[in-house]
């Protein structure tokens, strides 16, 4: 699994960051979104579907699904 975010469309919901703060952060000046992890370890991708599920602006990407670099991307 391959996490990237698109900071301009990023609402500052802290959506992300409540779901999977070991993968998503918000910056401390402007509330946007951070991303500590862009390869978080089989143990977060859980919550870092719930997280992309979630965001309400559809900021988060995954690609690859669980790791196994299938190429395969999905948005939320």
């Amino acid at each position: 699994m391959e996490v990237s975010v698109e900071r301009e469309r990023c609402q500052g919901a802290g959506m992300c960051a409540l779901t999977a703060p070991e993968v998503f952060d918000q910056d401390e000046h402007d509330g946007l979104v951070v991303l500590l992890e862009t390869r978080p370890p089989y143990a977060s991708h859980a919550a870092v579907r719930e997280a992309a599920t979630l965001c309400p602006a559809g900021a988060i990407a995954i690609a690859g699904a669980d790791g196994d670099g299938d190429g395969d991307t999905s948005q939320a």
